[in-house]
């Protein structure tokens, strides 16, 4: 199936917001409770509806919601380039930070999603924040949605959309401790011999960066408890440890998304426990053969596993991605 991606026309948005920076983690990943049953997701927030856009002739798109960091991108120590130099992928540089190349994708999957972009509604879904997710210079058209703070923002054209963040907000004051009692707890029970930075994202969500191998493993444990009584969730993934309001999720904006579009199909992929909810929401998934997912084994009925892992596997999603939104 090929629909070329268009706009829709006037949107009044449904809720979320961000500041600070956080990026999706490289490296080996670890959750603070792992699991094989698919989580359930959380219940989206209800959305100041915008209008949903009249019926074209043809079939109905398809919206494709991918995670980045580590599920389509990657830093060069995330790459897992285990063959031979000589036989090596070229990569392509689709990130820049500080005058310095950050991110890479294969030339074949920059092509691939170039392709892409012209034939489904193409969603990057991150929790990095705006900031962070501006640095990214993706191939292809230039998508019409994107998904920042870990469902916080709803970018249309490249702008947030105002009314979305205000629901987000709202449902954040309703059902969760506020974030300045998380940032208190962790101020009053870190020990800098082991956390290098205390860092807040959108003024959504908080996260440390870490000494891996010197964190206190009953910490962790207790931080999750604690969190998880004030509505919060916890993870450890690389050398970052990540709290987040339990409604604030990716899903939620996607479903959103999906309504204005008008979308029939909607395909996702990611790789860390913050994507569980978006690969449950979608009606196809898949998820690296590396990543905090994998760690922990976790799998759902209509999720395909890749054994690829590393660089290759984000190539090995775009062609997945292709493949079944022709159908």
């Amino acid at each position: 199936m090929s629909t070329k991606r268009g706009t829709s026309g006037t949107h009044t948005a449904s809720t979320a917001t961000a500041t600070g920076s956080t990026t999706e983690t490289t490296g080996t990943t670890t959750s603070v409770t792992t699991t094989t049953k698919a989580p359930i997701p959380a219940q989206a927030p209800t959305p100041v509806q915008a209008p949903i856009p009249a019926p074209t002739a043809g079939p109905a798109p398809v919206l494709v919601a991918s995670d980045l960091d580590r599920t389509l991108i990657y830093s060069s120590a995330a790459l897992a380039l285990g063959m031979p130099d000589a036989q090596a992928p070229r990569l392509l540089c689709v990130e820049v930070h500080e005058s310095k190349p950050l991110s890479y994708m294969t030339e074949h999957a920059a092509g691939l999603l170039e392709r892409l972009t012209d034939e489904a509604f193409f969603v990057p879904t991150t929790t990095r924040t705006r900031k962070q997710y501006q640095r990214i210079q993706l191939p292809g058209s230039a998508p019409k949605y994107a998904i920042c703070a870990n469902g916080g923002h709803i970018l249309v054209d490249g702008v947030t959309d105002a009314d979305w963040h205000a629901s987000v907000v709202r449902r954040l004051a309703e059902e969760c401790a506020p974030l300045s009692e998380v940032r208190a707890y962790l101020t009053a029970t870190t020990d800098l011999s082991w956390v290098r930075k205390h860092r807040v994202a959108e003024d959504l969500f908080a996260y440390l960066v870490v000494e891996r191998e010197r964190l206190p493993e009953d910490w962790l444990e207790r931080f999750g408890a604690w969190a998880g009584e004030r509505g919060w969730t916890v993870s450890l993934q690389g050398r970052k440890v990540y709290a987040v309001p339990k409604p604030l999720t990716k899903s939620a904006a996607v479903r959103e998304v999906a309504r204005r579009t008008g979308a029939s199909l909607t395909l996702a992929a990611g790789d860390s426990l913050l994507d569980a909810d978006l690969l449950l929401a979608a009606d196809r998934a898949w998820r690296p053969g590396h990543g905090e997912l994998a760690d922990s084994d976790w799998t759902a009925p209509h999720l395909d596993v890749l054994a690829e892992r590393g660089v290759a596997a984000g190539e090995e999603i775009l062609r997945r991605f292709r493949a079944a939104a022709a159908v």
